[in-house]
């Protein structure tokens, strides 16, 4: 049956409102399930603060923990139940393009534009109190997890992709440049790969916090050149990969030079304003240098990240910056878009 429920909704920009709406009736293999707690991703910030150009109203949130509240017709009650504590992956694929069938269902051709359902409004939908998800997107957590925690699960799994293709090996070295909470992950999980991780960022908090997070060595790019630094760290050749989780073009730069022989290069982060960033050609030939990306997470990547903070082998707790009840959504997006903020989470 439909159920009234409540959206935080950006109306404009820094303007938010909460807006009740009516949810359509389940399908076959879904679930509702009551959110406890929604992460504000770079997404939301952006839509927030002006600098996408989306139909407004939107709904974001897809970083996103709760509990099954109600269940559709065909689940298997042997695996789902009411009250069941889940993180949930609200990242949309069509499953019927190339790449969904070719089992890269990140690079899907649709993955930006989520159908909506009858009675609910655009946008990846998870900042409301009750959202329908399919089962099959569902991941069981622990009552040891914090639902704070598991909400992080999505930009766990978007790191755990990124680590995959990089391919690290032991004893490689390891250059992150970013030490926001992408950085933050990408120094753990290069670490448990047997690393020396590197981290590059001009704030001192955050250089402590790689710290902590098993970083070998951190440097303030402000103060030490790290193209060189990195250099004549490794008997000048450079770091076997490197992660730019910065927006920056020149960083881009700095960080394809920083890149040794043989090395990988993975640019994280979507580049805003996206603009041209100038690399030799010859040292890609000469040096045989991969460069790649990296964009969302695939399922099994979810499935890893899922397994990772509910067997205690990665925390999310320093990265919270902050919570906020949902009735007090605005002051929420108001903090997350301040500079140098880790996850602002809101809970229900």
């Amino acid at each position: 049956m439909s159920i009234t429920i409540k959206a935080i909704a950006t109306t404009g920009p820094k303007q938010s409102e909460l807006i009740e709406m009516i949810t359509p009736d389940l399908r076959p293999g879904e679930a509702l399930v009551k959110t406890r707690a929604i992460a504000l991703c770079t997404l939301e910030q952006r839509v927030f603060a002006g600098g996408m150009h989306l139909p407004l109203p939107f709904v974001g949130g897809h970083e996103v923990a709760g509990e099954i509240a109600a269940l559709g017709k065909g689940v298997n009650a042997e695996i789902w139940s009411p009250g069941y504590r889940v993180a949930v992956r609200l990242l949309y694929n069509c499953g019927e393009c190339y790449y969904c069938r070719s089992g890269k269902t990140n690079l899907c051709v649709k993955a930006q534009r989520k159908p909506v359902r009858e009675g609910l409004l655009p946008g990846p939908g998870g900042l409301c109190d009750y959202i329908i998800a399919d089962t099959d997107m569902l991941f069981a957590i622990p009552d040891t997890l914090s639902f704070e925690e598991a909400s992080l699960t999505e930009p766990l799994a978007c790191c755990v992709h990124s680590v995959q293709r990089a391919d690290i090996k032991m004893a490689d070295d390891v250059a992150v440049i970013g030490g926001g909470i992408m950085g933050q992950y990408h120094v753990m999980l290069a670490k448990m790969r047997g690393a020396r991780v590197i981290l590059s960022d001009m704030d001192e908090t955050r250089r402590q916090l790689a710290k902590k997070h098993g970083a070998d060595i951190v440097i303030d790019p402000g103060e030490t050149d790290p193209v060189t630094f990195i250099r004549s760290l490794t008997q000048g050749r450079g770091a076997d990969v490197v992660f730019n989780t910065t927006p920056f073009a020149a960083v881009f730069e700095q960080a394809v030079e920083m890149t040794g022989k043989g090395g990988t290069m993975v640019q994280y982060s979507s580049l805003h304003p996206n603009l041209p960033a100038q690399v030799s050609p010859q040292k890609i030939h000469s040096s045989e240098i991969i460069l790649t990306g990296s964009i969302s997470p695939s399922v099994q990547d979810f499935s890893i990240a899922n397994r990772l903070l509910s067997g205690g082998l990665v925390s999310s707790k320093h990265l919270i910056a902050k919570t906020f009840p949902f009735e007090h959504a605005q002051q929420a997006l108001e903090q997350a878009v301040e500079p140098g903020t880790l996850r602002v989470i809101i809970t229900d």
